[in-house]
């Protein structure tokens, strides 16, 4: 296989004293550079264990996962990452906040400055850099988050379920301004949702997952140009998209059903 981002037959074991547990089994796809891909599957299936193992933070037990042809065996610096937590230090400012991994890597500070504020701007968030995460609404401290995983401009954006803790109508404005940065920066993404509409809004492709131990079963091509606005979502084509996955995953919750691997453009 040869992507970007190369995952092949990877496979993960977690082993107590009591039980095994086989989280991940034989998960193999490929992600383009630039391409923004989503990954859905039942709830536990496994999904922020292998978005997990891309961003090097979590050992494989067998297979390979390789990023622009290099084996991937621990964090990497060029990767940004977004949690479902948004993880802010509370003490720190939203500009030091966006800036913490610059002083982690210890990059120099004055040359990414420049660019915090830009994504400060870009996001919204304009007259908030000196505010500290308390003052801020749920949705702000997220936009937060995307700008601290940009900062460092990495070359691959992942997201564990970033927005699942917001209300609808922030759940909404997150994925515009996210669907505006995939646009403006090209960022090869994976975005891990239990939102079918998000996950189809957001992507060009849509893996789905297997109850555990978990693997891709089918990989489905969004027909969608960008730029994109919400209208998309009102189309018969987006809304008979939604249908295919939502069976693809409700089939996946029956036990004793395995699936074909399932492509669709």
């Amino acid at each position: 296989m040869s992507g970007f981002i190369s995952v092949d037959t990877v496979r993960k074991i977690y082993r107590t004293r009591k039980d095994t547990i086989e989280a991940v089994s034989g998960a193999s796809f490929n992600v383009e550079q630039g391409e923004f891909v989503s990954i859905l599957g039942p709830s536990g299936c496994g999904k922020s264990t292998l978005l997990m193992m891309c961003a090097g933070l979590e050992g494989l037990t067998s297979g390979h996962i390789n990023v622009a042809g290099t084996k991937v065996e621990g964090p990497r610096q060029s990767v940004g990452i977004m949690f479902q937590d948004n993880t802010l230090l509370p003490w720190k400012t939203v500009l030091e906040n966006i800036l913490f991994p610059v002083r982690i890597q210890k990059k120099p500070m004055e040359h990414y400055r420049a660019r915090a504020e830009e994504l400060i701007e870009m996001v919204g968030l304009r007259g908030f850099a000196d505010k500290k995460p308390h003052q801020l609404s749920g949705g702000m401290k997220q936009r937060v988050s995307i700008c601290r995983a940009l900062v460092t401009d990495p070359d691959i954006l992942l997201m564990d379920e970033p927005f699942s803790a917001l209300d609808a109508m922030t759940r909404d404005e997150m994925n515009d301004a996210l669907l505006d940065i995939s646009d403006r920066y090209k960022k090869t993404s994976l975005f891990v949702t239990h939102s079918i509409r998000e996950a189809v809004y957001l992507s060009d492709r849509v893996l789905v997952m297997t109850r555990r131990p978990a693997t891709v079963v089918a990989d489905i091509r969004i027909p969608f140009q960008r730029p994109r606005g919400r209208d998309v979502g009102d189309t018969a084509k987006f809304n008979e998209i939604c249908a295919h996955l939502r069976g693809l995953i409700e089939h996946e919750r029956t036990p004793g059903w395995t699936g074909q691997m399932a492509r669709a453009g």
